[in-house]
């Protein structure tokens, strides 16, 4: 992997007076790390920040809430972007997860307060307060609709609620350990839930009932994604013939983010197992980028990018630090990551450099998500973040 170039997680503070000093470092493996810093020296005509860097490094660009900063030496740039607004008044501790609304509006969040609330994208703003689950809830999302949440909690219970009333319109039980993660199928009359207990299930919305056990690997399964799979899989025939409450699994691979150091890929509808692909540590996460690219991040600070038709090999692993990847989410011509050491950053295609999404200080970064060019961050020190992205 190329270098890593890091910044003062508050550097967007302490840039903003004259003389203001932030450090850089740049990390490549197996060569010294090369520090310095970036220094304010005024303001330009036109009110932007006029700010140089020590030796080694170049700044090329900066804006009010960004700067671009390149490391000749080992060939790396990496964009900074400071957050657009901060929202520390949702949660009293540590933000878990959260997602925002299809049409931005509403953002909903859980924390180790033991409290799941929704509120507005654009001050935070609570809304809602979701009650019903008993201990922590581990994860929530919107459906397509942006009108209703599902939530999956230690207390192994998956939850359907209204972002309308607050009130939760169904309760799935069937797990035997906390549920870890959910996803939805298509517009949702199907939704799929993982746990602690080593299964992935498929649930009824409408008549909240479980329509089957998709896998059961004897441990914990920490993440799942769901997506269309390429017309050349294999994904196997169902045993029995599906039931008819069963909308929109056909095509569909459900991808298994696994304690025990392994990747699944299984067809939804036939229940059959596609690949399993073994990584370096657990897997924390996965997502699709396409209906033949996958990523998956673990433990040990790996993300591999695979191609469902032959996973034999990863087509390219990215490790910028050992830290714990989180969180994995498709974006544009790329992805976001986030990772337990505060780091949270967006790889384009067609881009030379690495946005970055800075100031949480070393505190892991839970969650990301997306809405058109708003990016918004869950972290332990229990602030959600917004980022602001100009035309990439």
């Amino acid at each position: 992997m190329a270098a890593t170039l890091r910044i003062q997680s508050d550097w967007s503070r302490a840039l903003s007076r004259d003389e203001g000093e932030a450090w850089l470092s740049c990390r490549s493996t197996g060569k010294p790390t090369l520090y310095g810093s970036v220094t304010r020296r005024g303001l330009s005509s036109d009110g932007v920040p006029d700010i140089v860097a020590s030796e080694g490094f170049v700044v090329r660009e900066v804006t009010k809430k960004s700067i671009l900063i390149s490391c000749p030496h080992e060939n790396v740039s990496t964009k900074f972007l400071a957050p657009y607004t901060s929202f520390c008044r949702i949660h009293q501790k540590s933000i878990t997860c959260l997602d925002i609304s299809s049409g931005g509006g509403l953002g909903v969040s859980t924390s180790t307060d033991g409290t799941m609330k929704i509120w507005q994208a654009a001050n935070g703003e609570i809304r809602r307060l979701l009650e019903g689950h008993v201990y922590d809830v581990n994860c929530c999302r919107f459906f397509p609709s942006g009108l209703v949440v599902l939530s999956g909690g230690m207390d192994a219970q998956l939850k359907i609620w209204s972002a309308e009333d607050a009130s939760c319109v169904v309760t799935f039980k069937g797990h035997k350990r906390g549920i870890l993660d959910t996803a939805i199928v298509d517009r949702g009359r199907n939704v799929l839930s993982c746990s602690r207990d080593g299964t992935a299930r498929l649930w009824d919305c409408g008549k909240s009932a479980c329509l089957g056990v998709i896998a059961d690997c004897g441990s914990p399964i920490n993440g799942i994604a769901v997506g269309t799979a390429d017309n050349s899989l294999n994904l196997g025939t169902p045993e029995k013939p599906p039931s008819e409450r069963e909308v929109g699994t056909e095509g569909k691979i459900l991808l298994l983010a696994r304690e025990d150091k392994k990747l699944q890929g299984v067809g939804l509808q036939s229940r059959q197992p596609v690949f399993l692909f073994v990584g370096s540590d657990a897997f924390n996460c996965c997502t699709f980028l396409s209906s033949t690219y996958i990523l998956a991040g673990t433990q040990d600070g790996n993300i591999y990018q695979l191609d469902v038709r032959n996973t034999n090999a990863p087509i390219q692993v990215i490790h910028r630090s050992g830290a714990p990847v989180l969180s994995l989410l498709p974006y544009r011509d790329g992805f976001i990551a986030s990772q337990g050491d505060g780091t949270c950053f967006i790889v384009q295609q067609d881009l030379d450099y690495v946005l970055d999404l800075t100031e949480a200080d070393c505190d892991p970064v839970y969650k990301v998500a997306s809405w058109e060019k708003e990016i918004y961050t869950c972290c332990r020190d229990g602030i959600v973040r917004r980022y602001q992205l100009a035309d990439l």
